[in-house]
Order: structure tokens, then sequence, then C-alpha cells
């Protein structure tokens, strides 16, 4: 490398030496950057001060020493430098001539650079004033104004081709920021556009198509709703209206066709009137908001399982002293009638405390556990293990469209979710009821799951609250709490359960995130992400005795750097804790959903938040972990 910044040196000065104009560059300490020959020769520079660093002081005191600026007193010399020196750092574009101590006049020309500095052209323009000094010698047919007046357009124009130069210079460095400036927009992950006073776009970066799906990226010219599309445009209408009005906005939306959530920003830009336009800035959100139902579901646990523990507990000893006394009631000679309250009783308390397991199942924590899932196999085992259940009773049907490639899923949670609406159907159609589970992917965000009956439907009240906890049609024989799980099992997953009816009976659609499986391949370059230098360093060895290259990082900022500049990675393995604000959950976000696959382990407990939130979207392996551990996990046979 030391070779090649070498050679490139000596070619450039090589370059500069063909110059007929004396060049020198000083950078922003007055340091000299280069000069080429012609400098030396015009100035007999001695060789001290041609070499890169030389001090810009120590070469005007040099020109001084030699007369260049004439006889000066040794008593002003320092002030002269000063000047200089002051000039130099305060430095502005000029153009100017001057007659040097030997007779002979120069031009000097000098344009700040952009990261500092500056560079000087010296021009030796001693025959073009002996020209005209010969002419207003010898030209007696011309006046002295009309000379004057030559000589003076002769430094004009001398004087703008300096200043073309300049604007050259400036509107390429305009042209290169623009260029960088239009570049980084378009690399943006959002939308960002400016539309005009008359509804039509003006400017647009070609993202809208990465927002919602469908759309046209090239849309400068077009109306917003030929843009975006009846859906979208409805439902920010309103608020664009307002925008025009000079008022700014921030919301959010669903646009139904492509199922995603969207965050629009509307600000008016600085016209009045009929003339103001409006910035817009919107971004995919599908991601954040699954996430952020996700915490909230989470919460809400929180605060069902404080409330409901001491209860549960208090109710538990209850039951079991009731469990207690009426086993010794049974012992006893006591007449018909009592033993039929006896069983009563019984019968009440093991249904009490099946209420508690199932108030367990609500409020616990319990944290998905996302593996690859064949849904072909999935769904061939869920009929073979509800048809028992629904044999006599009703007739399962299944429709499953989903590809043959496995999906991260939590197989255990879909299966309780399942299981459970297909009960809740049977129950609803009766005897001779007919049951529809149909399995499909939606615009390839969500896996969808819905089971339609043939029953009555939900009544007005139970369309409300049916996912609420507690609430049940049942009567005494319902817990109220089936539904609850369902939604409270596909909330921690980032998911959405409907509940709806259709011209046949009723209809529970689930929705989870769509996250393909990696295909299995061969060791690669990995990134391994933890702040720990020392169990860095031993997890490292773990992954090169596997096969795999290792890069290691400390951070999500020092992670995304290498992301960004290593798109060969075959493998992410972060800590959920790391240095500075940012997590590896927060990293995880960020990648696309099959993009690379990517593991967290923590020590987090699997009570914890960000365990739970983490294992929502990729496999979480818990510490200490050991090589064979860790193997089975990236690795499973």
């Amino acid at each position: 490398m030391e070779r090649l910044a070498g050679t490139s040196q000596a070619m450039t000065i090589a370059g500069l030496n063909l110059i007929q104009q004396a060049l020198s560059i000083y950078d922003s300490d007055l340091k000299l950057v280069v000069a080429n020959a012609r400098f030396r020769e015009m100035f007999l520079i001695p060789d001290p001060l041609m070499q890169p660093g030389a001090d810009f002081a120590e070469t005007i005191r040099f020109l001084i020493d030699r007369g260049e600026y004439g006889d000066m007193p040794e008593d002003e010399i320092a002030a002269f430098i000063q000047e200089r020196v002051d000039r130099a750092l305060a430095f502005e574009p000029h153009y100017f001539e001057r007659q040097r101590a030997d007779g002979r006049w120069i031009s000097v020309e000098g344009a700040p650079l952009p990261q500092g500095g500056w560079v000087a052209v010296y021009t030796d323009i001693t025959s073009t004033k002996r020209q005209e000094a010969l002419l207003r010698a010898r030209s007696e047919e011309l006046s002295d104004q009309l000379l004057q007046h030559a000589e003076d357009l002769a430094a004009a124009n001398r004087e703008l081709e300096s200043t073309v130069s300049a604007l050259e210079e400036v509107r390429r460095q305009l042209t290169d920021s623009e260029a960088r400036m239009r570049l980084t927009a378009e690399m943006m992950p959002a939308h960002i556009a400016h539309v005009g006073p008359d509804r039509h776009y003006t400017y647009s970066n070609r993202r809208l198509s990465a927002v919602i799906p469908g759309r046209p990226s090239n849309i400068v010219g077009m109306h917003v709703s030929d843009a975006l599309g009846d859906s979208a445009f409805r439902a920010i209408r309103p608020y664009l209206e307002r925008a025009f009005k000079g008022k700014a906005s921030v919301f959010e939306f669903n646009e139904h066709p492509s199922t995603r959530r969207i965050r629009v920003a509307f600000t008016p830009d600085g016209n009045e009137g009929d003339k103001r336009g409006v910035y817009v800035l919107s971004m995919d959100i599908t991601e954040e908001t699954q996430t952020r139902v996700a915490l909230q579901q989470t919460r809400r646990r929180e605060i069902a399982a404080q409330m409901t523990s001491g209860l549960a507990h208090d109710f538990s000893n209850l039951l079991t002293i009731i469990l207690g006394t009426q086993a010794k009631l049974h012992k006893m000679d006591l007449p018909a009638e009592a033993r039929a309250l006896i069983e009563a009783t019984l019968g009440a308390a093991r249904r009490g405390g099946t209420l508690l397991n199932r108030l367990a199942d609500v409020t616990g924590h319990r944290a998905p556990k996302l593996v690859p899932t064949d849904m072909t196999a999935f769904i061939a085992d869920l009929e073979t293990l509800a048809t028992p259940t629904l044999e006599g009773k009703a007739r399962l049907r299944i429709e499953n469209t989903i590809p043959n490639a496995p999906l991260m899923l939590d197989p255990a949670m879909l299966q309780d979710t399942l299981v459970n609406l297909l009960l809740n159907a049977r129950d609803a159609c009766g005897p001779g009821g007919d049951i529809l589970l149909s399995a499909e992917l939606v615009q390839e965000t969500w896996v969808q799951l819905t089971v339609r009956d043939t029953g009555p439907g939900f009544t007005d009240e139970a369309l409300k609250r049916a996912l609420d906890p507690f609430f049940t049609t049942k009567g005494a024989e319902g817990s109220g709490l089936g539904l609850a799980m369902v939604y409270d099992m596909s909330k921690l997953a980032g998911g959405d359960v409907r509940v709806s009816n259709t011209t046949t009976g009723g209809q529970v659609r689930v929705r989870l995130p769509l996250r393909r499986a990696a295909r299995a391949s061969a060791p690669g370059l990995a990134l391994l992400v933890e702040d720990n230098p020392d169990l860095r360093h031993l997890i490292r060895d773990m992954l090169t005795d596997m096969k795999h290259t290792v890069i290691e990082a400390a951070s999500v900022d020092e992670a995304r750097t290498i992301l960004e500049q290593l798109p060969e990675i075959k493998l992410v393995l972060s800590d959920i804790m790391l240095e500075g604000d940012a997590t590896g959950v927060d990293l995880i976000r960020d990648l696309p959903n099959d993009a690379i696959p990517s593991y967290l382990m923590t020590s987090l407990a699997q009570t914890h938040p960000l365990f739970i939130e983490g294992a929502a979207r990729a496999p979480v392996l818990p510490k200490p972990f050991t090589a064979e551990q860790l193997d089975q996990f990236l690795h499973p046979r």
C-alpha cells in the first residue's frame, strides 16, 4: 500500500511539473502539501522549503531576504510576515498582478480548498506587460484613454478567466454534493418527497415502492392519488389538506392491500397561500408495530400476573382445604342426598383447580421458541391430533397453500392456539357441522391461519368482548380463557387476532409475522457480537472449531458497520445486552427477515421483556452453554 501511495505521489508531481505556471498548495495549518518545479525556478526556492510540511512563514521570510518584496527595514519584517500569515489563515479567493524586485511582472491567482488550505498559481506576464508598454510608446494615433482602456480590458479578461475557473470549481463541488445527497436519500429506508400546490410530486427519492409494495417508483409529475392508490390516498388525504393550509402532522395508518403499517410526516414548505407545497416523509413500521404490540402484551401479562398471583395462591389453599374436607365427608356414612352434594362440591373444586392452571398459563411468562417448521407436516400432525376430538361432532376440512419451505414459528404455541380454535368451532357447530382450517401467506408479510365454522356465529357482544379474559358464552361450562390465550400468544409473537362472522358462521383469523427459516449452508464468515472480551474469545474459538471464519464486534454500531462493508457474512450470533444503548434485539430487528441467519444468546431470565421480544424474532440460546450446545443450536440435526 505504501509503495502504491509513493507511486501515486510521484506521478502527481510529475504531472504538475509539466504546467508552465508556478503552483503551490498549502494546508489549513500553513504547511506545504506540494509545489511544482516551476515554483522553485520562479522564486529560487531552496530544497528544504520545497519539501512537504515546509512552513509558510519560513518561505515568506526567505522571499523577503531575497528581496522579492523590495528593500524592507528589519523592524518591519516580523509585522509583514504576521500580516501574510493572518491573511493566509482567513484565505479568500483573489487575483492580482504585481511587479517583482527584478522588474518582471507576475499574476497571482488563489482559491481555497474544500477541506481547508488553498492552491495558488503564479503566471509570468512580463511579455504581456511589455507589449502593453510598447503599444503605449509607439501608437501615436491612439489616445492615452484608449490605451488605458485596452490595458484595463486585458487585466479584466485575465481576472475574469480566474473567476470563471473558480466558478467552474464551485459548480463541480455543488454537482458532486448534489449527487451525494441524492444517493444518500435513495439509500434511506423511507420515502422522501415534495408535493406541489397542484398535488403533483415535484421530487421523490424513488422509494415509494419500498414503503407500499406494488406502487411505482418514478412518481415525479404524478398526482398524489395516482401514485398512492385509492386506499392509501383516502387515509392520508385529510392530513395532506391540513398540511397545505400550513399545519404539520405525524400519523400512522394501515395500508390494507399490502397489510403494511405506515408512518407519515407532512411538513409545509416555506411558501404561503396558493404557492405552498408539502414535504413528505413516510416509512414502513410494520415490524416496529409488531414489536410494540408484543411489548404491550407483555406488560399486560405482568400486570395480570401481579393482580392474580396473590389471589391464586390463597384460592389454591382454600381449594385444598375444600377438597380435603369433602374427601373426609365422602368416607362417612351419609345419606345419598348428602353424597350427591359432596360429589357436586368436589367437581366444583376440581374445576377451580383447572381454572387456576389456566390462569397460570395466561399470566405466566412464556417466551416464544422459534424453530424451523414445515407447515405441511405441522398441519398433518394437527389434523391427526384434532380428528379424534372432532369425530362424530363436526367435519374438518383443511386448505393449506403455504409452500414447503420451513418457517420460523413456535410450533407448540401455534398448536395450542389452533386446537383451542378447533374445539371452540366444534362446540359452536354442534353435530353435523363443518369446520374449515385454511393456512396461507399474505403479502409476504404474514402467516395467516383461519378457522371458519357453520355455527350461529358470534353475537354482537361476543364480537366486542370475545378476546377478553373470563368472557364466555358457554355458561358454567366455559372458563372464558380460551380465546384470551389465543390472543395472548399471537400478540407475544408480534401477530394479531381478528374475530368476525361470515355468511355461514363464525370465523377467527390469526396472523403471525412471516419469518423464513435460513437454509442450511456450509460454514462461512460469521459475525460474533459480544461485549465481554474473554467470553467473545471463547465463543470465537467454538465457532472456528465448527469451521466458521469469525469477525468480531462489541456493539451494535460496530456490527452494523461490518454488515454494510461485508455482504458475504453468512451468520450473525449476538448477545442481547451489549455496549451502548442499542441491544442485540435492535440489531436483529434491522435485518430483513430472511437476509442472514441470525441468532441471539443471553443470560437474561426468560421472563425478561428483552428475552421475550428477542425470542419472537430469532432463536435464543441461554448462557452458559457448551461448544456442543452451541453447535446443536446453530446447526440442528
